[in-house]
């Protein structure tokens, strides 16, 4: 009987070095009852699988997303998950164009559709956009920690990127809404039986407007509505513009554009609006026309003016740079290019940008290319907290210690799509006064929001089933951890307070006899967990789905220096096993490094990590004694690279990616040459293993000496398989040896 693991062909740095990394894992599981099957949900597969009408038969491919959500919510699921990207527009622009570039006769996006074949194809792509992969694929809760190995590894070895906080006293802090926000306007119930309900808009003439129809819901599962006024949120940006100025700091703004695809671009277009409101009204006529929208970045306004004459071109670019000498100044992106952190929506994401406003010492980066105190804008209350909490906490204690720090694990309800963001189909923009119902089968408003022109509007939703699931996983990890697990709940916010009924619900239905366990508002969670990691205890937080993602970057930069070398285990609610690589969040960077100086700092940790668990899963489940012995020597490898600091090197002419899959496999090989549980196993492995032993330094040159020049792999967005894996794998020697075994 053979066994599959599914491999997600994905995008971007993690993508390329599948190219190198894949063939070795084939080679090494080949012969064990085990396969490994790769299927593209990269951005530009997502996007060819939705227009099969538009392409020739050669170019169309299945709807693999879709495939593998069906395949999920089956016992046999072994799906390892690498990250991939969570499209903004621009992002989507720009894979559409590469993709047609290739011969792909797709159409374009219509931002503003005018026919109903274009509203259905914004449609289309709408389900291509953010986070669109995550939803279908976690059908489980996520458990999410650093392999034991990998923190031990941490500690001995503590990572140099922590920049000390001031003594002198810093400035930073982060700056929230006080009301009518998300969490000031939430409302929140929960379902006492199957219905199905709409989402309407009611004018204040009384004109009513569809906006969502039979939404099914199912007994015991909470749904939310919340509102964002834009007149309060542009009160706010305008007053940390003030702020900022008097205190002579930058100013950043902190949202997630990507995965919160409909509310945040919105969010952020009026931080745009506001800091560059006198060029953008002197100019808006001129700008509606050629189509400059400002929820894109101000990139899309610079892009496009190139439509316009120079003469009015230069104009508007003067008024627009004239603003910079009375604001403050704006945190850089790329200080050298200009790029400031209003510039593209999908440039600073809140979980990967705030840890490093803690890690390098409360500052950002300035025109000058130097750290500078600042002022993190996070406009909604729901978490922005739990930021402005640790910052206080490194101003009076110092910075972070990764050689003694805890470690914090999480475990995140994020089963059966369950939300509590505005990214997905029931996000909206009010087109006028009024309110928005969210109305049941006898015509009973459920939940209800008065809503101003412009307001962004979201309703969420969590089931019954995927939060008792949730319970039970926060008290397996406490016992087989021996951690206190704390619910980060809050029972000021409405959305909490029905999670808090459920929690105190369904966890007497658990054995938790001598385990710690407590409910905190995010707040005190995140005082009691830096108390316990500052002394070196370990800590679970237990949240829902975006603080599962915030603190799943925030803890691990700290400790670890990056958040890719997390252990990401989904157990799915029907017996399969998802199992995620880490974060992708400077994956385009690493992109741009390795076809500059054909060098991939990318690290594969995470995929070396989450193989393990997905060949136990294996070996429990049918019993394969050869999985077990795989996955058994691969974790004494993984202890073995990190041992040996064979990570890939930040620097051109030095070990990178490439290299490290090449010590992966010598160290797997050697590992499984040693282990007397499978005479045959030994015997092909020793011979392996003395093969690259003896080729080893032949291989590491080979393996460098092509570094320091260009290198083309024919697309960013789709690159060409060929160009690709003549790229990542340049060693003859190591390729020989793994394509013969």
């Amino acid at each position: 009987m053979t066994t599959k693991i599914i491999w997600t062909k994905i995008d971007e740095a993690p993508a390329l070095a599948s190219y190198c990394l894949l063939p070795v894992l084939k080679s090494f599981v080949k012969e064990t009852g085990i396969e490994i099957e790769q299927k593209d949900i990269s951005l530009s597969g997502r996007i060819i699988a939705a227009f099969p009408e538009f392409l020739t038969e050669a170019q169309k491919i299945p709807d693999y997303l879709t495939e593998l959500g069906e395949l999920a919510k089956t016992p046999e699921a072994n799906i390892i998950k690498l990250p991939n990207i969570s499209a903004s527009i621009p992002q989507l622009h720009e894979a559409i164009k590469e993709l047609k570039g290739k011969g792909y006769k797709i159409p374009d996006y219509p931002e503003e559709p005018k026919t109903e074949e274009e509203k259905s194809i914004k449609n289309r792509y709408a389900k291509i956009l953010g986070s669109a992969v995550n939803p279908v694929l976690r059908e489980g809760n996520a458990d999410r920690r650093a392999s034991a190995s990998v923190k031990k590894f941490a500690q001995k070895y503590p990572h140099k990127m922590m920049k000390p906080w001031p003594q002198s006293g810093s400035k930073t802090r982060v700056a929230h809404m006080q009301q009518n926000d998300f969490y000031g306007t939430e409302k929140s119930t929960t379902l006492q039986k199957d219905d199905s309900v709409r989402i309407e808009f009611v004018d204040s003439s009384g004109n009513v407007t569809i906006l969502k129809d039979k939404l099914k819901l199912l007994a015991g599962e909470v749904i939310d509505t919340s509102i964002m006024n834009v007149k309060e949120l542009r009160k706010f940006y305008s007053e940390q513009i003030e702020n900022a100025k008097k205190d002579d700091v930058l100013l950043s703004l902190h949202l997630k554009a990507t995965m919160m695809k409909i509310s945040d671009p919105i969010m952020f277009g009026h931080a745009v609006y506001v800091y560059f409101k006198e060029a953008l009204d002197k100019y808006s006529d001129v700008l509606n026309e050629i189509g400059a929208n400002v929820n894109n970045g101000l990139m899309d306004v610079l892009e496009k003016l190139k439509k316009l004459p120079d003469e009015k071109r230069i104009e508007i670019e003067a008024a627009i740079n004239k603003v910079y000498e009375t604001n403050p100044e704006l945190a850089m992106v790329d200080s050298r290019t200009g790029k400031t952190n209003l510039h593209v929506p999908n440039d600073v994401i809140v979980d990967a940008s705030m840890p490093n406003v803690v890690r390098d010492g409360g500052k950002m980066w300035n025109r000058k290319d130097e750290l500078q105190d600042c002022i993190a804008m996070i406009p909604d209350r729901c978490y922005a907290t739990i930021y402005q909490e640790i910052i206080e906490n490194a101003q009076t204690h110092g910075q972070f210690d990764p050689a003694t720090m805890g470690a914090v694990s999480n475990v995140g309800l994020m089963a059966q799509k369950a939300e509590e963001y505005g990214s997905h189909d029931k996000t909206f923009e009010a087109k006028g006064n009024g309110v928005i119902h969210v109305v049941n089968l006898n015509n009973e408003v459920l939940l209800k929001q008065k809503v101003e022109t412009g307001d962004i509007f979201r309703m969420c939703q969590a089931k019954d089933e995927a939060i008792k699931d949730w319970i039970k996983l926060a008290v397996r990890r406490a016992k087989a951890s021996g951690s206190p697990a704390i619910f980060w709940l809050d029972e000021k916010r409405a959305h909490d307070r029905e999670i808090i009924a459920k929690v105190n619900k369904y966890l007497p239905e658990n054995d938790i006899t001598g385990l710690e366990i407590k409910i905190l508002n995010p707040v005190d969670a995140m005082k009691y967990t830096l108390d316990r990691t500052r002394k070196g205890l370990d800590t679970i937080s237990v949240t829902g789905n975006v603080l599962r993602d915030y603190l799943t970057d925030l803890f691990p930069i700290l400790e670890l220096g990056t958040s890719a070398r997390m252990l990401s285990i989904v157990p799915l609610l029907n017996g399969g096993g998802l199992f995620e690589t880490g974060a992708g969040g400077s994956a385009p960077k690493h992109v741009q490094q390795l076809l500059k100086e054909n060098h991939l700092r990318w690290d594969s940790l995470g995929e070396y990590c989450a193989l393990v668990p997905s060949l136990e899963m294996i070996a429990d489940k049918s019993g394969n004694v050869k999985a077990r012995i795989l996955a058994d020597t691969l974790d004494k490898a993984t202890g073995k690279y990190l041992e040996n600091s064979r990570y890939p090197s930040r620097k051109v002419n030095e070990i990178d990616n490439r290299g490290s899959s090449f010590y992966l496999a010598y160290y797997w090989a050697q590992a499984l040459a040693e282990q007397n549980s499978d005479s045959e196993m030994k015997a092909r492995f020793t011979k392996i293993a003395d093969e690259l032993s003896a080729n080893e330094k032949k291989i590491v040159d080979e393996l460098i000496a092509v570094q320091g020049k260009s290198v083309d792999i024919g697309g960013y967005y789709m690159p060409d398989d060929k160009m690709a894996y003549a790229v990542m794998r340049p060693s003859k020697t190591f390729n020989k040896i793994i394509d013969e075994m």
